[in-house]
């Protein structure tokens, strides 16, 4: 079960700021005019006491807001250049970002969700006392941006003002996250009141990287607070693990779904894209597949690519299944990525006019990026996330160092790409989806492809995926069950999931024209 503000809110815990009047106080002091007037616009009380109390915790240098206007977004890029956190790479548009070696995937040893006593969690979640998430944010997070700049970001998961859409607060001290987090998601600065209003919560999202030394790593964590709906990530830059608006907030969205919106609606691990028929039908699918198990790739197969990882449904009032995607952009790995397999793609990472953040690649003497399977002539030389590289070059354990790590990864706009189909991705109405599908990677059980027969059967299918274990995650190996390809970030009992999906698959919501077709791909 989940209960909401229940115990105590750690923010105000450690950073003491109660109140309005403490929290105006606090900014007045340690904003400057520009930026006090732009955090004046927003009027939602318990978002500048989070604010506030985020600023008390990790006492920043200054504190910058960003209103998504374009001066803000370039101060953003500027910065993170100026930090070097990014390096502008040759074609214009295009930087480099390395995270640490130790830190290139999902930390799932060190991912918490933050519990109360007695509380009951899915049985392959960690989980974390919330006396000992205080403590450690006591003595982890308190300075944490000393001599830092604390940006602070406003932003809807989901076109603003679809049913399924909900608006989150980013706060970082890396320009990284903050410049990824304006590619993958819309800023609503200007209509964040109003979507909170609309939505009843938002979520907070609270992320240094500390000194950002490999020798911190072990004492890196990423809490989330189901409760309180907040995350903290400390001394991590990988994106995966610091820009939670994207796997923390889905986490707790499938939460809210599974016990406060049922038989209303899901959030799921899920592409969205559309195949046109004869006589230019087009059917919109979302599929499920486990990270690194080529949703991305499958989902720009369709003629309609909508989004290529996270999925939120709902049943539309004329009993069809609606879906939004939550980002705007991609995060995508881009290893085996090629002309021939993705050629909408290589023409945004190869052609010109895209700006794209490449992430643990190797870049050439020309600064030219490069990453295993590309399927050019590869260099004999570079740097990559390794430092300096050559073909054939060992880490301190004897293994061969790749060109590009596995987890390797571009961001960039969806609207960039092709056949992205823009107006239906920020229609709040959503697409109508037809058929839902659950993809593995299997090699002796699950059959090519199965369709249900039922509703029950299709959420069956959903429970059955295997996978093996991919680069997605720090220390994973081996063959998994991946249950609708969703269990990683499923918080609560897993029974009472799919207990949600049962009664939302099931629903007499739907129309008969609006139920969708359930299968199984492997």
């Amino acid at each position: 079960m989940l209960e909401l503000k229940k115990g105590d809110d750690i923010l105000a815990v450690v950073g003491d700021i109660r109140s309005l009047d403490a929290a105006k106080a606090l900014f007045s002091e340690r904003l400057d005019a520009t930026n006090l007037a732009k955090l004046e616009l927003i009027k939602t009380e318990d978002a500048l006491v989070k604010i506030a109390n985020a600023i008390s915790i990790c006492n920043p240098e200054s504190v910058f807001i960003d209103t998504g206007s374009d001066a803000d977004v370039e101060w953003i890029k500027e910065y993170s250049l100026t930090k070097g956190e990014e390096r502008k790479l040759a074609k214009p548009g295009h930087t480099i970002h390395f995270d640490l070696p130790e830190d290139q995937a999902r930390l799932v040893n060190q991912t918490y969700y933050i519990i109360n006593e007695g509380e009951k969690m899915s049985s392959l979640a960690k989980s974390i006392l919330r006396s000992d998430a205080i403590e450690y944010v006591k003595k982890h997070m308190r300075g944490i941006m000393d001599g830092k700049v604390m940006m602070v970001g406003f932003y809807s998961r989901g076109p603003i003002g679809a049913e399924a859409a909900q608006p989150a607060i980013e706060i970082s001290s890396s320009a990284y996250v903050m410049h990824s987090a304006e590619l993958l998601y819309r800023n609503c600065y200007s209509q964040f009141d109003a979507e909170v209003a609309r939505v009843g919560l938002f979520y907070t999202n609270l992320h240094s990287e500390g000194p950002n030394r490999p020798e911190d790593v072990p004492n890196a964590r990423i809490f989330m607070d189901r409760s309180w709906q907040t995350t903290f990530s400390t001394f991590c830059t990988y994106a995966g693990n610091t820009l939670l608006l994207k796997k923390g907030n889905h986490r707790f969205f499938v939460d809210y779904t599974t016990y406060f919106k049922v038989e209303e609606q899901l959030s799921e691990h899920m592409f969205i894209t559309g195949l046109t028929g004869p006589g230019g039908r087009k059917t919109f699918f979302a599929g499920a597949a486990p990270s690194g198990c080529g949703k991305t790739t499958t989902a720009m197969v369709g003629t309609d690519f909508v989004g290529d990882d996270l999925a939120q449904l709902w049943i539309a009032k004329d009993g069809t299944l609606r879906a939004i995607n939550p980002e705007k952009g991609i995060f995508g790995i881009v290893e085996d990525v090629n002309l021939e397999g993705d050629p909408y793609l290589m023409d945004c990472l190869r052609g010109d006019g895209t700006e794209v953040i490449w992430s643990n690649v190797l870049v050439d003497e020309n600064d030219v990026p490069h990453w295993v399977g590309h399927g050019e002539t590869a260099p004999q030389r570079g740097s990559n996330f390794m430092g300096e590289w050559y073909e054939g070059k060992v880490d301190h354990e004897g293994n061969v160092v790749p060109m590009s790590h596995k987890n390797s990864r571009c961001t960039l706009l969806a609207s960039a790409i092709a056949n992205h189909a823009t107006q239906v991705a920020e229609d709040p109405q959503g697409a109508s989806v037809k058929v839902i599908t659950y993809s593995g990677r299997d090699s002796d059980t699950m059959p090519p492809v199965w369709v249900a027969k039922t509703a029950d059967e299709g959420v069956v299918i959903g429970a059955s995926i295997v996978s093996k274990a991919t680069a997605t995650e720090v220390g994973a190996t081996g063959v998994r069950r991946q249950p609708w390809a969703n269990a990683p970030f499923i918080p609560g009992a897993l029974a009472d999931y799919m207990k949600a999906q049962f009664i939302f698959f099931n629903s007499t919501k739907f129309s008969k024209a609006g139920k969708p077709v359930m299968a199984g791909l492997n």
